[in-house]
């Protein structure tokens, strides 16, 4: 259903929008999952070590087309908190073409540069032609990943948390009965794994851009309705500039730290495989809610409604911290059973790395909460820019501490470990030090001229 956020009490309906975004992108990790649980059971560490670390890559490429998606997004709530239902037409339209080129150029960049990105990522031996037989199918999805990204995006700035799910439940469950399929029943490997995935995300892309060009027939182009405005272009491609620019730093600062795992050898790399997997569910929640909480405030930002988006901030922070503290314990106490899901139990130099990272990173999950808060709270009232900024300290602080700390013999890869909670404790405060000094002007009413 179509949900207005100005209106109502302020945590009921940020929750209620919330958990469908949460269930839904805990169903799109399931994609990846699917893929490294099973071929980390049937097919072995080098499997496992070549598809974690594809992972990885992928998740670097999507966090373009995604944050070009939520930058969109911002713009569609700003518009509809302010009821400009003739500009949300025309940002359709702009941020529609721009992010399918985009989604053109970067599709024929991967495959053309395919050994140069295993290069780049340290991968050798028979992990490096598992790797590169897995991403020659998985590059062919990312038109799919574009569709679902775009469509979720813009149905969520108007309230619809729950269609994007829907379409998410059914391609998860496919992913997973055709994971065993292929790589079990017909034992096509790796490829098999990636061909489950790519289907899947065909049948969820696909889908909801059906669902949403039927629920909205004011978005179909036809005649003269909507034309395609240099205005508007321009206007989605300095706001989703910056999101795109912050959700690929971060991925890129990840995909560095990959090629430094990968240099440790293949216990690390498959440790670091499985236990990232577990790592990206266990704080997925707060990184949805603070999506659903940026989509709260910049519907009411395009509303003016000041007071509102103060609440919904002080009930966003106390509900994030809250379940940070849960999770973290959980990661606490079930570290080593999560791990034997994705590995065999013999493994045991792989669990007991992947244990480790599990506690450290765990051990600092409200870090992690408040930074994602942060990042919906300045795209939501048009400073994109500090997200940049904020993503810029937290993962440079962890990829130059990851580098500096691993070279010291005592540490080893642990001090790979320790350098996240670094960057993100250093990114909280620069954000919270903005904020204090920002926060009257931060919530100014935007200009309505258009």
């Amino acid at each position: 259903m179509d949900r207005d956020l100005t209106r109502g009490p302020v945590m009921k309906t940020m929750l209620l929008f919330a958990v469908p975004m949460i269930l839904g992108n805990l169903l799109q990790q399931c994609y990846n999952v699917a893929d490294t649980l099973i071929v980390g059971r049937f097919l072995g560490a080098d499997a496992l070590a070549a598809v974690g670390s594809a992972f990885t890559l992928m998740n670097f490429l999507t966090s373009i087309l995604l944050g070009l998606s939520l930058g969109s997004g911002a713009v569609f709530s700003i518009c509809f908190g302010r009821r400009d239902y003739a500009r949300m037409r025309e940002g359709f339209l702009a941020s529609f073409v721009l992010l399918a080129a985009v989604t053109a150029v970067l599709t024929a960049l991967v495959f053309a540069f395919t050994e140069q990105i295993l290069d780049f990522m340290r991968v050798t031996g028979t992990v490096r032609a598992l790797m590169r037989a897995y991403l020659v199918v998985i590059f062919a999805g990312l038109p799919a990943v574009f569709l679902y990204n775009y469509f979720a995006a813009l149905l969520r700035s108007v309230g619809n948390s729950t269609s994007p799910l829907i379409f998410l439940a059914v391609s998860a469950v496919m992913n997973i009965g055709l994971d065993l399929w292929f790589v079990v029943g017909l034992e096509r490997g790796v490829a098999g794994a990636a061909e489950a995935t790519v289907i899947s995300q065909y049948v969820s892309g696909v889908g909801i851009f059906l669902y949403t060009l039927k629920k909205f027939p004011a978005l179909r182009v036809k005649g003269e309705r909507v034309r395609l405005r240099l205005a508007r272009v321009k206007e989605i491609a300095s706001f989703s500039a910056l999101t795109c620019v912050q959700q690929s730093i971060m991925n890129l600062g990840i995909l560095l730290v990959q090629g430094l795992v990968n240099s440790f050898g293949t216990t690390v790399m498959a440790a670091f495989a499985a236990a990232v997997k577990i790592d990206s569910f266990a704080y997925m929640p707060v990184q949805d809610f603070g999506n659903a909480f940026s989509t709260f405030i910049a519907q009411n930002y395009g509303a003016g409604e000041q007071e509102r988006m103060r609440a919904g901030l002080r009930g966003a922070v106390k509900a994030s911290i809250c379940f940070c503290i849960l999770i973290s314990a959980l990661i606490w106490l079930l570290g080593e059973p999560l791990m034997t899901l994705f590995i065999d139990a013999r493994e045991a130099a792989v669990i007991a790395e992947g244990v480790r990272y599990l506690r450290i990173e765990g051990s600092f999950y409200c870090g992690i909460g408040c930074l994602f808060l942060l990042y919906g709270l300045y795209r939501a009232v048009g400073r994109p820019g500090m997200s940049v900024v904020l993503t810029v300290v937290s993962l440079g602080t962890r990829v130059a501490l990851a580098y500096a700390l691993s070279a010291i013999p005592a540490l080893g890869v642990a001090g790979i470990w320790w350098s996240v909670p670094i960057g993100w404790f250093l990114a909280d405060m620069t954000g919270l030090f903005y904020y204090r000094a920002r926060k009257q002007r931060l919530f100014a009413l935007p200009g309505r001229a258009g």
